[in-house]
């Protein structure tokens, strides 16, 4: 599919507060896999990559409640991912599937109380 010189081709990165990030840097590691990259211009900006897509995270004094809002993560190995999370000790909320198209989903929290949706579907269309 071509793209339109006004569309775009996908999200780069996406950018949240964090109290602390040697907390954030070491929580999205562990979670995620998540690698801290260096940033090329004098930034205090946090700035990690899974080489697929990109999170950075703008250091603040006081953080402010973000729920509802919220970003999703997709998952390859439902089970797995889930097992991981107990395994690293990141409670998650119950899981629900979706009658529509069968996904799965439920929701962690990082350190600073940002709402993470982790999402896995079984037949998801290549």
């Amino acid at each position: 599919m071509e793209l339109k010189a006004n569309e775009p081709k996908y999200i780069h990165h996406v950018n949240f507060p964090t109290t602390d990030p040697e907390r954030t840097k070491e929580w999205y590691g562990k979670v995620f896999g998540l690698k801290a990259i260096p940033a090329k211009s004098n930034t205090r900006v946090l700035l990690m990559t899974r080489g697929n897509f990109d999170l950075h995270f703008t250091p603040v004094e006081e953080m402010d409640r973000m729920a509802p809002y919220h970003f999703a993560v997709e998952v390859e190995d439902w089970e797995g991912f889930l097992a991981h999370l107990k395994e690293i000790g990141v409670r998650h909320t119950r899981p629900n599937e979706r009658p529509e198209n069968r996904s799965k989903f439920c929701y962690i929290h990082d350190p600073d109380h940002t709402m993470i949706e982790i999402v896995y579907h079984s037949k998801r269309p290549a």
